[in-house]
């Protein structure tokens, strides 16, 4: 119950308050109507829901084919290759975007007019997040593939080639876990607001952000156009529930150890090439802002820096331990398909499919109020925001990782009288520990990485490393910027690479 209650009061009561702000006052409806009634509001919409779906398109015709070929093929080195391909999805897509700028903008090494002009239009962002947002496909796509029942697809290959099992059978089959990538990346590119900013695309996101800050500041106005935004949300919701919900458990929670791959035969070291330079393609930008901080931005780090890299590390930890926290408790029930557990799994992917704007919003209508100054004012609020932003990622996690064995364990201890805290400790986390520690990886790493949802309301002198550059990029030292990029960096690879070690240890015992 105490669980169930911090998660309705972290994903769902900013949702409730927001709508409750909306709804007062005949200023407040008239605010709305005259922000609804007009075209602009709809064609901008329009075009960012066009711009979101290009953006799925992009990642989904790079990391299907991707995810199939590392997962299912004999290609040289592909998990080095996976590595380095999905690596730049755990970082703030504008720090991508910074590295291209560096790379292809006019006073770039590869730079022109004509190579400027397409980087700062749709075009350019859409290739942009497109290409960041691939890996959530390739590895979806990859563990969908691997979760397929062998028998199913030495059948086919009895009576198929390998290129028409992977196509006509091996591919459906990961459809529900294809299909919960698709719903990500759209979900992701919906919320995105420093690339679309930084390369001066407009986005209706993106002016919400403004009518909350800077020369255009209009509150009432930002609220009334949050009401689409909801709607859409509510919409992705009823597109999980109606078309993946339990069916991606059944897609990436069963593994198996038996691998079947296909040899490409004399097609291997082609195909791993064009593999590999897609997998470098990936990681260019990282290598263009390690360039131009090597140019002097290193020295003045440290005065640039103010406490943001520590703000980070500190929000992050404690976010991820309380998603954690609520997704051991709630992600159990869940992959047993205990009472409730469904209503809280949709309240949480609620929060995730809300777009980050209309949530900070919620979040500021619930928590800037006077009685609750301590976190609103306070990295507090931060913990709060990325815990209700990301729940859904530890929840499914988890359930997702105890969907894999069987309950028969926790029902034997509960005929013999054992109580829940102590299956819990016992049973549940001894058999799951090491998918426990992945969930708490990757939360904390998108939370290291979020820009979108903590930019609305970080507190004064609480800025994360993130919003740091974010700020910083418009009228800061360029080498700098690219500094303090660098620095984020190598800061998500440590984690990753402790975290990975942490796993490997466990793993060993």
């Amino acid at each position: 119950m105490v669980a169930a209650a911090c998660l309705l009061v972290l994903c769902l009561l900013p949702l409730i308050v927001l709508a409750a702000e909306l709804l007062a006052g005949a200023e407040g409806l008239a605010q709305v109507e005259a922000t609804l009634l007009a075209p602009r509001t709809w064609v901008l919409l329009a075009e960012t829901i066009g711009f979101a779906l290009a953006i799925t398109a992009v990642a989904l015709i790079i990391g299907v084919p991707l995810g199939s070929l590392l997962g299912k093929t004999d290609v040289a080195g592909r998990h080095a290759a996976l590595l380095l391909h999905g690596f730049p999805l755990f970082l703030p897509p504008f720090l991508v975007a910074l590295g291209w700028f560096h790379l292809f903008g006019r006073q770039g090494p590869l730079g022109s007019v004509a190579t400027s002009g397409y980087l700062f239009s749709r075009t350019g962002a859409i290739a942009t997040l497109g290409l960041v947002f691939s890996p959530v496909v390739t590895g979806l796509t990859l563990i969908g593939l691997r979760g397929i029942d062998p028998s199913l697809e030495e059948a086919a290959r009895a009576v198929a080639r390998p290129r028409r099992v992977v196509m006509g059978i091996l591919i459906p089959l990961a459809r529900p876990a294809i299909s919960l990538a698709a719903l990500v990346v759209f979900t992701l590119s919906i919320s995105e607001v420093g690339v679309p900013m930084f390369l001066r695309v407009r986005t209706y996101p993106a002016a919400v952000f403004t009518r909350l800050g800077g020369a255009n500041y209009s509150p009432g106005e930002a609220f009334a156009l949050v009401i689409p935004l909801l709607v859409l949300a509510l919409l992705l919701l009823l597109l999980d529930r109606r078309f993946i919900g339990r069916r991606s458990f059944a897609s990436l929670g069963v593994r198996t150890n038996e691998r079947r791959m296909v040899h490409l035969g004399r097609f291997r070291w082609p195909v791993s090439a064009g593999v590999w330079i897609l997998c470098g393609v990936s990681v260019a930008p990282i290598a263009a802002l390690s360039m131009k901080a090597s140019s002097g931005g290193w020295l003045a780090t440290s005065r640039w820096l103010g406490g943001s890299l520590t703000n980070s590390l500190m929000v992050a930890v404690l976010a991820a331990t309380v998603v954690t926290a609520l997704g051991i408790v709630i992600g159990i029930r869940l992959a047993r398909s205990k009472r409730g557990s469904t209503l809280l799994d949709s309240v949480a992917m609620l929060a995730f499919f809300t777009p980050a704007a209309v949530l900070g919003v919620g979040l500021m209508a619930t928590w800037n109020r006077g009685a609750t100054q301590l976190v609103y004012s306070t990295a507090a609020i931060l913990v709060v925001g990325l815990a209700a932003r990301y729940s859904a990622i530890g929840l499914r996690t988890v359930a997702a990782v105890v969907s894999r064995s069987s309950p028969s364990y926790d029902e034997a201890a509960t005929i013999f009288g054992g109580g829940y805290l102590r299956r819990l400790s016992r049973i549940v986390l001894p058999m799951h520990g090491r998918g426990i520690i992945a969930a708490w990886l990757l939360v904390m790493v998108f939370c290291l990485r979020d820009l979108e949802t903590v930019v609305m309301f970080y507190p004064p002198g609480g800025e994360t490393l993130p919003v740091r550059i974010f700020t910083l990029e418009a009228n800061g030292p360029e080498t700098v910027v690219a500094a303090l990029a660098v620095l984020h960096v190598g800061l998500t690879a440590a984690v990753l690479a402790l975290g990975g070690l942490c796993l490997r240890t466990r793993r060993l015992m």
